[in-house]
């Protein structure tokens, strides 16, 4: 009878801070590939899947949710401190999120328009990115996350290999998929040029532009675009400002290109 102790899976936890526990969902849309999951991590921390809880440290934590409040900037760094790998997930964790758009005003404005007793209200002028705050051990894009990437990080991560996570724009996704270029052909605003891929061809395979939901590529040429926009269809400089301010309006590229049309 063999006397070795059986081997303790990798714990695994999930966090929130300031989100729509999209990217959460998506982890809980997986559905039966969550069961080799489960199989493979022991879940000690999920809220939106269990109520169990297990003391860390873990071995992985995926963290959703921009930082947004006092409570969460000290939250964070707790997470950090009793995680071996930290990885954020989705545009809120990686960009800061569509709760960004407040960077670029007086967040004071819009607690006295939206909360009838704003003196209870405890927030931070900015909502920042995970990393802003701490190390970031990988960061996975979208709004929300691609189901597929999730699965594939983990399994990277478990059997300690690169994820093979693509970083090409998605254009290259519409030229794979056969889809016929809407800003060329129809005119339309597009951010396919600047974007990272992963979402699945969603937008421009129903007729319509890019959004922008997996936030910039590698290395984007936001002027040169925004420069095509404005020469080929005079979009005036209000509309190149607001096509950059959408779901990763908080992301370096994109915003400093719509400051660039204030």
């Amino acid at each position: 009878m063999s006397s070795r102790k059986p081997t303790s899976k990798p714990k695994l936890a999930v966090w929130k801070f300031s989100s729509c526990d999209g990217c959460q969902l998506s982890l809980l849309d997986c559905e039966d590939e969550l069961l080799t999951v489960a199989d493979s991590v022991e879940i000690a921390y999920f809220l939106e899947a269990t109520r169990a809880q297990v003391k860390g440290p873990y071995d992985i934590s995926l963290v959703e949710g921009s930082i947004s409040t006092p409570e969460e900037e000290k939250r964070i760094l707790k997470v950090r401190k009793q995680s071996r790998l930290l990885i954020t997930i989705g545009a809120c964790a990686t960009s800061g999120g569509i709760q960004a758009l407040r960077n670029f005003k007086n967040v004071d404005d819009f607690i006295d328009i939206v909360y009838a007793h704003p003196q209870f209200i405890d927030t931070l002028s900015e909502t920042r990115p995970v990393s802003d705050y701490v190390s970031v051990d990988f960061e996975l894009h979208g709004c929300p996350i691609n189901k597929y990437q999730l699965l594939e990080l983990l399994n990277a991560t478990l059997n300690r290999r690169k994820p093979n996570i693509p970083n090409h724009s998605q254009c290259v996704e519409c030229k794979r998929a056969g889809t016929v270029c809407v800003m060329v052909s129809q005119g339309k605003a597009c951010l396919g040029p600047v974007v990272q891929a992963g979402c699945g061809n969603l937008c421009p395979s129903h007729d319509r532009g890019c959004y922008g939901c997996f936030g910039p590529k590698e290395t984007p040429n936001t002027i040169s675009l925004a420069d095509w926009f404005s020469d080929r269809q005079s979009m005036p400089k209000r509309d190149l400002k607001h096509l950059f301010r959408g779901f990763t309006a908080g992301s370096d590229a994109f915003r400093k290109e719509s400051e660039r049309h204030e």
